[in-house]
């Protein structure tokens, strides 16, 4: 007995410990996100504004990204990715999904007009330097595709003028400018176009980040040969801690170093720790995927937000989660390969982003608590967040004509 009540008093001050350390560490990362700037370079919620019915300046029950949120997670600036599907590559697809661009971009800019004392629209670091102090967010743009422009170069200039500051060259599937790292098809430029590479040469002009993230390994290796600018891979993970064409290899992250660009670890699960065989979840997956196809491409909002829910769900029940600790296992690795300038968070938010313990954007808090607890300093967690990122978008405009 007496052996029991001693044991139950130690756990009792083991707890109590832990709990203090953990109270400590909370309150030192609250005052690492009032002083620091914290960036995620990459999410999907413009696809929630164009539809429409979403406010960006209430704290929602829907997706995982608002204004009230990202206060509350002590994330200072988003970049909201237009985000465009691949598709057909004619005259009459391009015409059409460069209204779907044009459109996207007026609801990002309506919803934010809305909430002046919440957030702005940022183009430049001092802007969101400016922001910070105003207590303001910063609202920044990019495009997720160049299967936007077409086959019209003069289209970089006019998204960049509208206030896109980066653009992912391609996504699922290969496009006009480049081959993807996941298009089953196989290659079929291998690597960059001619096309593709006057796309870099012009977003270089432009002061225009091109993103890395999605492209094949040969399209990665051609950009790098031909940019004058650091790059960004917006939304990546490490290919050495989770065998996926999406993350980049060692030797790419050396190539990216030599560079002087960033990787901004991403978030989603699958592309930081490696999927377990789940053949349950797949079927599960398959059949709900069937039943929407069915219903065919004219969804409402309504229709939209279910079939959402669905899938969530559905993941929620047959899939655990990555965690905080795994994304910054691939922090670590980037810092153990090429150091600490040149890494960064893109979280992937409302495209599949998000963790066990850091489900949505009112949560990243958690990921500097677990930087602290690994022994990294407010310096290198401030390069982490921002700091890293901010140095490659100056580059850029500092070799724009």
């Amino acid at each position: 007995m007496i052996r029991i009540k001693l044991l139950l008093v130690l756990l009792f001050f083991i707890t109590a410990a832990c709990t203090s350390s953990n109270d400590k560490i909370s309150r030192k990362a609250d005052k690492l996100h009032g002083t620091m700037l914290t960036v995620d370079t990459h999410c999907d919620t413009p696809m929630r504004l164009y539809r429409g019915g979403f406010d960006l300046g209430i704290r929602n029950e829907k997706g995982t990204i608002d204004f009230p949120r990202m206060k509350e997670g002590g994330l200072d600036a988003e970049f909201f990715a237009i985000f465009i599907a691949q598709g057909p590559r004619n005259p009459d697809a391009y015409y059409s999904v460069h209204r779907t661009v044009l459109a996207t971009y007026d609801s990002i800019r309506s919803n934010v007009s809305r909430h002046p004392g919440m957030a702005g629209i940022a183009l430049t670091p001092e802007d969101a330097y400016r922001l910070k102090s105003e207590g303001k967010i910063s609202v920044f743009m990019g495009i997720e595709n160049g299967y936007a422009i077409g086959m019209d170069i003069s289209k970089i200039k006019q998204y960049f003028d509208l206030g896109v500051r980066y653009m992912t060259l391609c996504h699922s599937f290969n496009n006009d400018i480049c081959d993807s790292s996941t298009d089953k098809a196989g290659p079929e430029h291998n690597g960059l176009s001619a096309f593709g590479e006057e796309v870099v040469k012009e977003m270089n002009r432009h002061g225009m980040i091109i993103d890395v993230s999605h492209i094949s390994d040969e399209s990665f290796y051609d950009v790098l040969k031909l940019s004058t600018a650091p790059v960004i891979a917006s939304h990546s993970s490490c290919r050495a801690l989770c065998e996926s064409p999406r993350n980049l290899n060692d030797e790419m992250l050396q190539a990216l170093k030599q560079n002087g660009g960033v990787i901004q670890i991403c978030i989603l699960s699958d592309y930081l720790k490696q999927p377990e065989p789940n053949p349950e979840y797949e079927a599960k997956r398959a059949e709900l995927r069937a039943k929407w196809q069915e219903l065919g491409p004219a969804l409402t909002e309504a229709d939209q937000e279910q079939r959402w829910n669905e899938f969530s769900e559905l993941k929620k029940k047959y899939v655990k989660l990555a965690t905080v600790a795994d994304a910054v296992n691939h922090i670590q690795h980037v810092v153990d390969i090429i150091g600490i300038d040149y890494v960064g968070i893109g979280s992937d938010f409302d495209g599949g982003g998000g963790l066990e313990d850091c489900p949505d954007v009112s949560f990243m808090k958690n990921i500097t608590s677990e930087l602290l607890r690994r022994g990294y300093s407010a310096d290198d967690i401030a390069k982490i967040w921002g700091g890293n990122f901010m140095r490659v978008m100056a580059a850029n405009q500092a070799v724009a004509m």
